[in-house]
């Protein structure tokens, strides 16, 4: 049976190859190796191409119309422009630039800080370090939906745990403790959930350079008599300052657009008081309906971040090279 269905497979292929055009024969024979390759790799090209920069391209075009969303039948009109000027002359939306802007600094500080921290005591190797590894990476794998939903209980006045643990430290009854109701704790609650998920992220960059550096410099240096303090700025920071900065870059363009914890926690407010530039976006889009001005935001975006982080990936390389 199994001898038939060789002999079979084998008349199918020989038909096959019979079938075959001898000109198609010919070109696929004359292809190189890297021409089969970019065969391969075409259809994931164009498909990346159509989902990444065809939607780019068509947000150009609709930031210098009057496009509204919901009326897809209405006269378009191009406007110039005229969507950039309202944008970058809107205080609302400098507003949420800066408020953006304290998000990132105070997050990546903070994540940054704890994270090379963390790093450098799971690089000592003590006993359990695998089991408090595992344990820090937690919140990194939890859905932003889970933890926007858990925090949200945590910071619940009544009932969460975080208002009963400051209430037993500080004495403050739990129903003053409002850290998502308040105009001046929402911002910092929002920034420690970024924090606590994040940081394994920035910690596990920092580990890998830190395990990257070789030994024989460290015992070099132990032999010229060097402190550990000594060890720690010579050799520990400035070997691992690539992937700190690396980590930084990673962090700081997430952040930059900051979304859906801000929505699921505070959804902007109170008042505008934590409302970032993607929430100003998303309302001016899909709230006001001002297609072309929220498509325009999204371009003054996308320059800024790209800019910023093209200036940042400069100063990276010049640290790489020393």
């Amino acid at each position: 049976m199994t001898i038939s269905n060789h002999s079979l497979a084998d008349k199918a292929a020989e038909a096959a190859a019979r079938a075959t055009p001898e000109r198609l024969v010919g070109r696929v024979r004359a292809l190189s190796d890297r021409a089969i390759a970019w065969l391969f790799i075409a259809p994931t090209i164009v498909l990346l191409l159509a989902i990444n920069i065809f939607p780019l391209f068509w947000a150009i075009y609709l930031s210098f119309t009057n496009y509204r969303a919901n009326r897809p039948n209405a006269e378009v009109k191009h406007v110039g422009l005229g969507n950039y000027s309202r944008v970058l002359n809107d205080p609302d939306i400098w507003a949420s630039m800066q408020t953006t802007a304290h998000f990132v600094f105070w997050t990546i500080v903070l994540q940054t800080v704890i994270g090379f921290t963390l790093a450098y005591l799971i690089d000592r190797k003590f006993r359990g370090h695998a089991f408090w590894t595992t344990l820090i990476l937690i919140p990194m794998m939890l859905s932003p939906a889970v933890v926007g939903n858990f925090w949200r209980f945590l910071y619940e006045p009544q009932i969460g745990l975080f208002a009963y643990a400051i209430s037993f430290l500080t004495g403050i009854p739990t129903s003053e403790i409002q850290m998502l109701g308040s105009v001046n704790l929402a911002p910092w609650a929002i920034i420690i959930v970024d924090t606590w998920m994040w940081t394994p992220y920035v910690m596990l960059i920092c580990l890998a350079g830190l395990r990257s550096i070789p030994d024989y410099i460290y015992e070099a240096a132990e032999v010229d008599r060097a402190s550990n303090w000594r060890q720690f700025w010579s050799i520990t920071v400035p070997m691992a300052l690539p992937f700190i900065m690396l980590a930084v870059l990673f962090r700081g363009i997430e952040n930059f657009k900051m979304f859906d914890m801000v929505n699921l926690l505070t959804g902007g407010g109170p008042g505008s008081t934590t409302e970032v530039a993607s929430i100003t976006l998303k309302r001016d889009a899909f709230e006001a309906w001002a297609t072309g001005r929220s498509s325009a935001f999204a371009i003054v975006l996308f320059v800024a971040v790209f800019g910023l982080a093209n200036i940042y990936v400069k100063a990276l390389n010049r640290v790489k090279q020393r």
